[in-house]
């Protein structure tokens, strides 16, 4: 009877992580004050104005595949926003001088480099534009 209560248990605490997981994947989170050292490859990446969506992903990341379809329209059809792709699959010191724990994570930046909001996960395509709106001059 005893391993029944425990199964019970252990199934109750993943699907209690696995709805805390759910409920931040594409949660929009405000920039920490200290912002890191850009690499080389991001820095190199920034637009010149406007915001530029700096994309962490992998090769074989599946999620990475549906975000990079929603930031890509988004950039098309939103002045001043663009996006970059970044593979870290042969780099993780990108990731690492970032402080990218998972893919996909996005990092908007202004053209100095000073980081506005990341979102880890995938995205929703119209908070993102929401959240965007203050930091592009045509909005």
């Amino acid at each position: 009877m005893t391993g029944v209560w425990v199964l019970l248990g252990v199934l109750a605490l993943g699907g209690v992580a696995g709805a805390l997981l759910r409920a931040r994947n594409g949660r929009i989170r405000a920039a920490k004050p200290s912002a890191p050292t850009l690499p080389g490859r991001v820095s190199g990446a920034l637009a010149p104005e406007g915001v530029t969506l700096i994309q962490i992903s992998t090769t074989f990341c599946a999620p990475c595949r549906h975000t990079r379809a929603i930031l890509s329209a988004l950039a098309d059809k939103t002045d001043g926003l663009t996006h970059v792709d970044l593979d870290v699959t042969e780099t993780p010191e990108v990731a690492k001088a970032l402080s990218v724990l998972r893919t996909p994570t996005t990092l908007a930046l202004t053209p100095d480099g000073r980081e506005v909001f990341r979102v880890g996960g995938v995205p929703r395509g119209q908070e993102l534009l929401e959240a965007l709106k203050p930091h592009l001059a045509n909005a």
